[in-house]
């Protein structure tokens, strides 16, 4: 399933947010490990990834309904909106839980400062989908 944008009106792109990829090939097509983007207030992390070629998984469209965008906050859990007790209730299925788990979709940004995420080496789209 393909995330169509939210189409939800955010900031301008200020905020510094970096990808690293466990999985560069599986993820982005790329040997380049990590990838350094502009999000805006408002934006979620899964929807700046996705517009940036970076195909983190996302079977239920990105409506915290499953826990397969599950990424690693490094840096700036601050930065970004609190979880709600639906993503708590998601994440605590994903493989690989750590106290800095998060679901990409429900990451929304709210602050300024620096974000910095990890995807998973095992967070990949098989098919690569394309949107229609």
């Amino acid at each position: 399933m393909h995330l169509k944008s939210s189409g939800k009106v955010h900031g301008p792109d200020v905020v510094p947010v970096k990808y690293v990829l466990e999985d560069p090939q599986g993820l982005a097509g790329t040997d380049q490990r990590e990838h350094q983007f502009r999000g805006g207030k408002g934006e979620h992390l899964l929807e700046l990834a996705l517009e940036n070629g970076i195909n983190i998984e996302h079977a239920c469209g990105g409506v915290c309904a499953c826990s397969t965008c599950h990424i690693y906050v490094e840096k700036g859990m601050d930065q970004l909106s609190e979880a709600t007790e639906a993503e708590e209730d998601r994440v605590e299925e994903a493989p690989g839980l750590q106290r800095n788990s998060r679901l990409a979709c429900q990451c929304e940004i709210i602050g300024e400062g620096e974000i910095i995420v990890r995807v998973p080496s095992w967070n990949r789209n098989a098919v690569k989908e394309v949107p229609h």
